[in-house]
């Protein structure tokens, strides 16, 4: 066994915690039940790894086999990644049969006619997901398994996620062949991104309910009265007003955890108005301007807002929809090219 590979499965070994080395192992298959009985887990960490090593190097392991071990810990611990998502488009509505194997085979010869030193991976999971895993390399030196991109793409959709490398250069080569497997004509970057893969998926799978606002603020009552009487009227009003609050916080996000959201932005376009006599404007030009929100967790930020006193209730639609707004209105440029000069998020 190659230096190099002995050298990547010890480190990713050590990069599992202790307790998952045994089921992370016993996933990735390449090593028999028997051999696992001979490893004592209970040890360092780092004696752990020389013993997997070992047994690897008597079943004559490759890059290959040591990269499933690295998509089988990614895919458990994918919010160790920044994921964006993109959406692909064809130009008729007509669905075609999706055949796994010609996919496969189509990314890969597109990406080997580019370039030649690559590492493509692939793995299949229950929720129709692939999995796929570049590591890069050039024309004069080996692909760097330390810094790969991950794709994970979900047949008979048009959304993407992927987890570029350090070299973003190799994103639109990346995305080429995602659009010539696929049989799409266009791909684009939604503007929406997140550590959190499964919280993305939710979004733009729909796969959590957030309701819209349909209400408006009501007006606190009249304060009159003998000073007893207002005192009591006030504590109603004041009790009453966080129930309100409360309930429209509820009937717009709903009681159910939100999707981890760590990156949000969208455009604004709307026409500047003023007196004519003012001429504050030459010409009749929109006003354009990016809006970006970032939290640890969006979502749940802006669900406390209101509670907490922060803001009124209802919040404005241009924070609630941020969802909708990024699912739907994803950045396509005017003179439209099957593959954009950019695909990184500003």
């Amino acid at each position: 066994m190659d230096e190099t590979v002995a050298e990547y499965i010890r480190r990713t070994v050590l990069k599992i915690p202790r307790d998952e080395i045994k089921s992370m192992l016993q996933k990735w298959g390449f090593l028999s039940e028997a051999q696992l009985q001979t490893i004592n887990f209970h040890q360092m960490k780092d004696n752990v790894s020389q013993e997997v090593v070992h047994l690897c190097e008597e079943n004559s392991a490759d890059i290959k086999q040591a990269a499933v071990l690295d998509i089988i810990y990614n895919h458990i611990y994918s919010s160790k990644r920044m994921w964006s998502v993109y959406r692909m488009q064809k130009t008729g509505e007509e669905p075609e049969i999706f055949d796994l194997q010609s996919f496969k085979k189509k990314f890969k010869r597109r990406l080997l006619s580019v370039l030649e030193n690559v590492t493509i991976n692939f793995r299949e999971y229950e929720d129709n997901a692939i999995w796929i895993r570049v590591a890069w390399g050039t024309p004069y030196t080996k692909p760097n398994q330390y810094k790969p991109s991950y794709v994970v793409y979900h047949s008979q959709t048009p959304y993407v996620f992927i987890s570029a490398s350090v070299l973003k250069s190799n994103l639109p080569l990346l995305c080429q062949a995602l659009v010539v497997a696929s049989s799409y004509h266009d791909i684009h970057e939604m503007e929406l991104r997140s550590h959190s893969l499964n919280s993305l998926k939710d979004i733009v799978f729909k796969r959590y309910s957030q309701n819209f606002q349909t209400y408006c603020p009501r007006p606190i009552q009249d304060r009159s009265g003998e000073p007893e009487i207002a005192d009591l009227r006030i504590t109603q009003e004041n009790r009453s007003e966080k129930e309100r609050i409360q309930r429209v916080t509820r009937e717009i996000f709903g009681d159910g955890p939100q999707p981890k959201l760590e990156f949000a932005q969208y455009k604004l376009e709307t026409m500047f108005k003023s007196d004519p006599k003012m001429e504050v404007l030459a010409k009749k030009e929109p006003f354009r301007c990016q809006v970006k929100f970032s939290s640890p967790h969006l979502l749940e930020s802006l669900r406390s807002l209101a509670p907490a006193g922060m803001a009124d209730a209802p919040l404005s639609p241009l924070l609630t929809c941020i969802t909708q707004k990024a699912r739907n209105n994803f950045r396509i440029k005017e003179k439209r090219s099957s593959f954009p000069e950019s695909f990184v998020s500003p």
